[in-house]
């Protein structure tokens, strides 16, 4: 699988609109602007532990049969399409996200930490995403981190996008939802099209 057509789908997932960039939002529109940046690194280093997690877990797996880990990258693909499926027949929600308490920087940068450590959705998804584009004939732990690193980093960089927009984002509710409604449309399709073309690649290689 070429390195443009993960980081396409990269891209694709990142701007959703979701848990994470609600928050956000939501940690700028309680505590400004300090509160939402310092929430976005947290939320970041939360997901450098599952991208962690996720390669030394696979790692493991391949350790003890690599056809063991066909199997996860069969299963993924299944998941990233049931995810695409599930987010084309979701009804439509406006993106909003409830003012919360400031309660300084530091706390922000904590609690996103938490929040995203303990996030079992953001597991699952590295461990579905991930498998898809590394290379057989390299090592496997450096390509996970690396590709994890580059998710979060766009994910992170989406984050901040969305902290320092969050008074402009709450101005019209209509235009809002229109564009939430359309990028989770097209995060949708992106991932049912990425799980089937996976898995109907695998079958004919």
């Amino acid at each position: 699988m070429s390195f443009t057509t993960f980081l396409l789908a990269a891209i694709v997932l990142a701007i959703t609109p979701g848990p994470g960039i609600a928050y956000v939002v939501a940690r700028t529109v309680g505590g400004g602007r300090s509160e939402g940046l310092a929430s976005c690194f947290g939320t970041g280093i939360g997901g450098m532990f599952h991208v962690l997690a996720a390669a030394l877990g696979l790692s493991l797996i391949v350790a003890r049969s690599a056809v063991a880990f066909t199997v996860v990258k069969y299963l993924g693909a299944a998941y990233l399409a049931y995810l695409g499926i599930r987010l084309l027949l979701s009804k439509d929600q406006v993106f909003a996200a409830e003012a919360v308490v400031s309660q300084g920087a530091r706390r922000a940068l904590c609690e996103g930490i938490v929040v995203e450590a303990l996030n079992v959705k953001t597991a699952l998804f590295f461990l579905a995403f991930l498998p898809q584009f590394v290379s057989s004939g390299e090592p496997l732990v450096p390509q996970l981190v690396l590709l994890g690193s580059i998710c979060v980093a766009l994910n992170t960089l989406v984050d901040v996008i969305a902290a320092f927009a969050a008074d402009h984002l709450l101005k019209s509710s209509a235009g809002r939802g229109a564009r939430a409604r359309l990028l989770t449309r097209v995060s949708g399709v992106t991932m049912l099209g990425l799980g089937a073309y996976l898995a109907l690649a695998r079958r004919t290689a």
